[in-house]
């Protein structure tokens, strides 16, 4: 697992964000909460985004899947798994 720290935001260089060397941009859920608000109509991607919120704030990987799927309206079969694994993983370890 890669080394995680605490960064400044790059949006509103207030907030810190928990992230790897990875990640060059870097934007705090309060930023990018705007961006997640959307019409979800398709029934399939409505079950796929329901989870908590606070997998949302917790998690860049999942707010930037939900983003480009309100974005682009589709996702990769691939992208989908991820988020799948992603997410299970989290309510995994929340308990």
């Amino acid at each position: 697992m890669a080394i995680q720290f605490k960064q400044r935001c790059s949006k509103c260089k207030k907030n810190f964000v928990l992230t790897t060397s990875r990640q060059s941009f870097v934007v705090c859920y309060d930023c990018s909460k705007e961006a997640l608000k959307g019409e979800i109509t398709v029934p399939s991607y409505k079950k796929l985004f329901n989870i908590p919120e606070e997998y949302y704030k917790e998690n860049a990987f999942l707010r930037s899947i939900k983003v480009n799927y309100l974005r682009y309206h589709n996702l990769t079969d691939r992208q989908i798994e991820t988020f799948k694994k992603v997410a299970a993983k989290m309510k995994e370890e929340k308990g």
